[in-house]
């Protein structure tokens, strides 16, 4: 009987475990992949969107693409999950695992932020990045806030990236004067695990008069008053409000046990990536394995996962341990991108290697994209 192996989400982490275990194991094993989306899209693409660069379908890669014969890809919201049993349950029907991976991202929780929905916008969506794309035109003087509202989110430097390009934006269309740019991060720098990467960005944030609020969150917006209220209840004048929403574990996650609270990413172990339950595993942004919440990252973990399964079936020795290691690209603006190399578990604690902003790197994020796609997808 083949083993059953069943992958919960198509992002990073299960594209990539799905496309190790089909090109290693094939026709041997059982595999299923499910996701309640249509499309696989970059995080880094929502800014190209937010900022005019591309369209939203220009960033869609569906799924339906996928050329993978022993990948069973079904496009099913799931209502329950079984780690005891190993099963889930999905609106179409359920799935027995012989080993489960839960790699289901983290949802957003808009309503954690008094008047984000109605007095801001968030741009962590493809529908959000297009709804602050047709509002920034008319953006021409006042105060911009860049917020962000939960100590946990996708893509550290995201938020950053916003207020470099936003100057960029502005300044092109002639209104760079007659507004300004504040930044609110939980951090004290902006890449912690890297002072080079946060000392560049600090500084292109003093040449451009962006103003770094470090060490808080916005709590509310208030677009009465128009203003957005931090934590320690200061208040920033602002008239067009970009927020990081707060993140949370998925609903299904919680209900299934894998997490206590919403807000407490699924316990793992460090090396192993496994949950509590013997042979359900936790990839990706899900989890609480202390690493930043990227795709890069969930990649590694997913290579990691992948290895396991293959020794197990195959025998040979345990694989290497999970290294926290990664990379994230930076828009610095005007065609420039640099990059920072993370190691979050190898060491008593992280480190950051930064690469300077240029064509070359730009260059290379692309290439990063599009063998990524190549890789799952298929040549385009």
């Amino acid at each position: 009987m083949k083993t059953r192996i069943v992958v919960l989400g198509a992002g990073f982490g299960g594209l990539e475990l799905t496309t190790i275990l089909d090109d290693t194991l094939g026709e041997a094993i059982d595999l299923t992949l499910i996701d309640k989306s249509d499309a696989f899209v970059f995080g880094f693409s929502k800014l190209d969107v937010m900022f005019g660069k591309e369209e939203p379908q220009s960033v869609r890669m569906p799924y339906a693409r996928m050329a993978r014969p022993n990948v069973r890809l079904r496009r099913e919201v799931i209502t329950a999950i079984d780690p005891q049993a190993k099963r889930v349950t999905t609106e179409a029907g359920s799935y027995d695992a012989d080993i489960l991976v839960v790699a289901l991202g983290a949802d957003y929780d808009i309503a954690a932020t008094p008047g984000l929905a109605e007095d801001g916008f968030e741009f962590y969506s493809v529908p959000g990045a297009e709804r602050v794309r047709d509002v920034l035109p008319g953006f021409t003087r006042g105060h911009a806030v860049i917020g962000v509202c939960g100590k946990s989110f996708k893509c550290p430097p995201a938020p950053s990236e916003t207020a470099l390009l936003l100057h960029d934006l502005l300044t092109g269309r002639g209104h760079r004067a007659e507004t300004t740019i504040s930044l609110v991060m939980p951090f004290g720098v902006p890449i912690p695990p890297s002072p080079d990467t946060s000392t560049a960005l600090l500084r292109a944030f003093e040449e451009r008069d962006i103003r770094f609020v470090k060490d808080s969150l916005v709590k509310r917006v208030d677009g009465a008053r128009r203003v957005a209220v931090l934590q320690d209840d200061r208040e920033l004048p602002c008239d067009l409000f970009l927020g990081v929403p707060v993140h949370r574990v998925p609903q299904v996650v919680v209900e299934s046990g894998l997490s206590s609270h919403p807000h407490d990413w699924v316990p793992v172990n460090k090396g192993t990536l496994e949950t509590r339950f013997p042979d359900v595993f936790a990839v990706g942004d899900v989890n609480g394995v202390g690493t930043a919440k990227a795709g890069v990252f969930a990649e590694g973990a997913a290579k990691v996962v992948a290895a396991a399964i293959i020794a197990r079936l195959r025998g040979g020795p345990e694989p290497a341990r999970y290294a926290g290691q990664g990379l994230c690209y930076i828009e610095f603006g005007n065609g420039q991108v640099a990059k920072v190399d993370v190691d979050f578990l190898s060491g008593p604690k992280p480190t950051g290697t930064f690469y300077g902003a240029s064509e070359a790197v730009a260059a290379e994020k692309e290439t990063f994209r599009s063998s990524r796609l190549a890789r799952w997808f298929g040549p385009r």
